[in-house]
């Protein structure tokens, strides 16, 4: 067994889409566990903010400024999150966008090839950067966030969906891959969320479909997905990788 199976403390941790909702929940949680938090954000003032703070509550973190969909600043970053902290243990590809368009939409191809940049291109990119540097972890984890969309889909959200069942297969492609190598790589599929994507919809509304199609009758909180991608990035957790794990209150399981 190894000394500490249940910390992360030491280790660097490097989140995209850190500065709102669940990656900023993520950060958080990460911090209070001791690790050292690398946050990275298109939004570069509110990610900053997010690091101000952990930093001003006696946690090791540190922001950078990064649109995923740039191939040249995701090695940028990488590297210098790498040189900052000294190495990297975890990788967390959260960062997000909404991509509805009807199939028929003028719009859709555009809406297509922004969803496919940025939900996941820029994951496999983010760990082809930091691959090298994992490689020299005791403890190396991926974990990949993708969406229920990619298990059962939502009329005209063809473009996430899509992009986001991608997630799945590149999660089980590179977890067979790396495997050998000790590197786990796994995928959580939220379900319905309190995050700024899902802001805009009335309470009412959330209220009813949590009740009609939640096994607990309720949205969940970005910091229950945070603590699961904690657990499968714990020293513990290295007989699990390839796993697809829903974090959705119970929506996949539920029929009626």
């Amino acid at each position: 067994m190894t000394a500490n199976p249940r910390s992360v403390a030491g280790s660097t941790v490097f989140i995209t889409g850190a500065a709102s909702g669940m990656g900023r929940a993520t950060a958080e949680v990460f911090a209070a566990e001791g690790a050292h938090v690398a946050l990275a954000d298109i939004a570069a003032e509110s990610v900053r903010e997010v690091a101000d703070d952990l930093v001003h509550r006696g946690f090791s973190a540190e922001a950078w400024t990064l649109d995923v969909s740039d191939a040249a600043a995701i090695q940028a970053v990488v590297a210098a999150v790498a040189a900052r902290f000294g190495g990297l243990d975890m990788v967390v590809n959260n960062a997000g966008i909404s991509a509805f368009s009807p199939i028929d939409s003028e719009g859709y191809e555009k809406v297509w090839t922004h969803a496919f940049d940025v939900l996941i291109t820029a994951q496999q990119r983010i760990i082809r950067a930091a691959l090298p540097h994992l490689r020299k972890s005791a403890h190396p984890r991926i974990v990949n966030i993708a969406s229920t969309e990619a298990l059962g889909a939502t009329s005209r959200d063809s473009p996430y969906a899509a992009a986001k069942a991608a997630v799945t297969g590149l999660t089980r492609a590179l977890a067979v891959e790396l495997g050998p190598e000790g590197i786990t790589v796994n995928c959580i599929c939220p379900g319905p969320i309190l995050t700024g994507m899902t802001e805009a919809i009335p309470a009412a509304d959330k209220e009813t479909f949590a009740r009609r199609r939640t096994a607990l009758r309720r949205y969940g909180r970005p910091d229950e997905v945070a603590h699961i991608t904690l657990s499968l990035c714990l020293p513990a957790a290295s007989y699990i990788t390839g796993a697809t794990i829903p974090v959705d209150g119970g929506l996949m399981a539920r029929n009626a």
